[in-house]
């Protein structure tokens, strides 16, 4: 199995010694970089009086474009590079699921509607620490939207019925940053009942809920990157893509672990945490080589039971008779 060698547009870089340290100093801290960077840069826009929705898409926009620079420069494997094809089905996941249809609805409207329960104190506003610093709730957020996604993910792979469903988030056999919104739109209407709506309906404030969008998104691009990256003491704390990969493993064994969203530290309490030392995972994807991976069928795929783990060919007929 071929590895990534430091190599810029296919060419090999020059292995001068000023060269390797500035990679070794890169893929150590590619990840802090950019996530406190856009964070900053959400703060400070939203300090000045930009509406936290563009505030946190301008945040959301540069660390993917400096993800992007990364997985370019120093990626994970050359042979994880997408292909056109591969780019135009993972944007249209990224524009009509993880934008259109939950990112929208979780901040612009969950905003719009948590206003709307504050201004008729309709919420239960006394269950969430509402004059702690915008970071901290953020950062509470982040720790407790995290345990209801874990049980739910762990039930995704679980269930036979639900697997069916988050088998197409699985069934890509290459990582890059975009392919992070490959859901079908059903699992993503799931998750934000179990990690947006209850913060939603506590009153969590505007600026709180952008902050935790904005970890989310670029820990998430991250998460399913290309990038070479070294994250040595977060890997026990961030759900990061040294974890992750292991999770998209095409083996059960292995990718029935790291089920945190954002944090790991709920795969180590419940010990499903899984790194092994000194190898890389092998093939990504699913049993099914032949799996659909267009975005008009994988809106069906889910109706077709066993297809993740049978090379069948998914006839209209077959798909709509499940």
């Amino acid at each position: 199995m071929a590895f990534a060698t430091r190599r810029i547009d296919g060419v090999a870089a020059p292995h001068t010694e000023r060269s390797r340290r500035a990679s070794r100093l890169a893929i150590r801290v590619s990840y802090p970089f950019v996530m406190l960077g856009g964070l900053a840069v959400y703060a400070g826009l939203a300090a000045v009086g930009v509406p936290v929705v563009i505030a946190s898409y301008a945040a959301v926009v540069l660390g993917a474009g400096l993800i992007t620079a990364h997985e370019i420069v120093l990626p994970y494997r050359d042979e994880w590079r997408p292909r056109v094809n591969d780019v135009r089905s993972d944007l249209t996941f990224m524009v009509a699921v993880q934008i259109l249809v939950p990112l929208l609805l979780s901040l612009a409207a969950a905003t719009a509607f948590a206003g709307w329960l504050r201004e008729g104190d309709l919420t239960l506003g006394g269950l969430w620490p509402h004059s702690w610093p915008v970071a901290a709730q953020a950062a509470l957020m982040v720790v407790l939207a995290d345990l209801p996604r874990y049980w739910l993910h762990r039930a995704y792979h679980s269930s036979t019925f639900m697997w069916r469903w988050h088998a197409v988030h699985h069934s890509p056999h290459r990582l890059y940053w975009l392919n992070v919104g490959r859901f079908h739109p059903f699992e993503k209407a799931v998750q934000f009942s179990v990690d947006a709506l209850p913060f939603v309906l506590v009153g969590v404030g505007d600026g709180v809920l952008a902050a935790y969008f904005v970890f989310y998104a670029v820990n998430g691009f991250f998460q399913h990157s290309n990038c070479d990256v070294r994250l040595g003491w977060l890997n026990y704390v961030i759900s990061g893509p040294e974890l992750h990969r292991w999770h998209h493993s095409k083996l059960a064994s292995e990718s029935d672990h790291n089920f945190g969203n954002n944090l790991i530290v709920w795969d180590v309490l419940f010990g499903t945490r899984f790194l092994p030392a000194d190898t890389h995972v092998g093939p990504l994807g699913l049993l099914n080589r032949n799996y659909p991976l267009g975005f008009v069928a994988q809106m069906r795929t889910p109706l077709v039971r066993g297809l993740d783990k049978a090379e069948q060919v998914m006839a209209p007929e077959a798909a709509t008779s499940q």
